[in-house]
């Protein structure tokens, strides 16, 4: 008995230290998230939280094209309107920073973007080799040409890690079609997960870029 009463003592001592222990370790990780997000101002938070919006229904709408296209619904049509509708919204996202003139060009590249996505699905289901690689082809070429376009518009966007940003996207998204193509579900998902934290990273680079380039505007150097 005496013996149970010491082990029970030992295992109180031993969870009371853990609470203690796990408690200051969650104040210490809130109080670091807490300075952290001292660090950005509500600008800057509000325009990370726009993009990533906006970013997300780039993702999201490919994908419903993706599988409307590939089963033939009905709603193709309209869900490849509602995806170009996105590349407009996110030209426009940039005009108070960057003017009209670079709004349009972003959408217009982004627009051009989606329009090969439609020829790289319509011809991985036809199992078109020639005309998949064609589109593919056209596919990198425009995704260089967005990064281009971005790193000029902006100094503090590495053209480079851009360009292997968009190439990740094309990729993941061909990954895709192909897995939906061959039925494999599980891959499918797989692509789709990556492809959407992936989304979520460049749009947050492209917001961070923005807040670096504009300090005033987002306050977060000398006003």
């Amino acid at each position: 008995m005496n013996y149970l009463k010491k082990l029970y003592r030992q295992c109180s001592l031993y969870l009371f230290v853990l609470s203690v222990f796990t408690s200051a370790n969650c104040l210490q990780a809130n109080e670091s998230s807490r300075k952290a997000t001292q660090n950005y101002s509500e600008e800057a938070v509000k325009l990370k939280t726009d993009l990533r919006k906006l970013w997300e229904d780039h993702i999201v709408w490919t994908r419903n094209y993706i599988i409307s296209s590939l089963a033939d619904l009905e709603d193709a049509a309209k869900v490849a309107e509602r995806l170009l509708l996105n590349q407009d919204d996110i030209g426009n996202a940039i005009k108070p920073y960057y003017g009209e003139e670079a709004a349009k060009k972003l959408s217009g590249l982004l627009r051009y973007h989606i329009l090969i996505a439609v020829d790289v699905i319509k011809a991985a289901k036809e199992n078109n080799a020639v005309n998949l690689a064609n589109a593919q082809k056209r596919w990198t070429v425009n995704g260089k040409d967005i990064a281009d376009f971005l790193s000029k518009a902006n100094p503090h966007l590495n053209k480079n890690e851009l360009e292997k940003m968009m190439a990740t996207h094309l990729s993941l998204t061909t990954d895709e079609v192909v897995y939906r193509l061959k039925k494999d579900w599980a891959g499918d998902i797989v692509a789709y997960d990556k492809g959407h934290v992936h989304m979520l990273m460049f749009s947050d680079t492209l917001a961070m870029g923005i807040v670096k380039q504009f300090p005033k505007t987002f306050k977060t150097g000398p006003q």
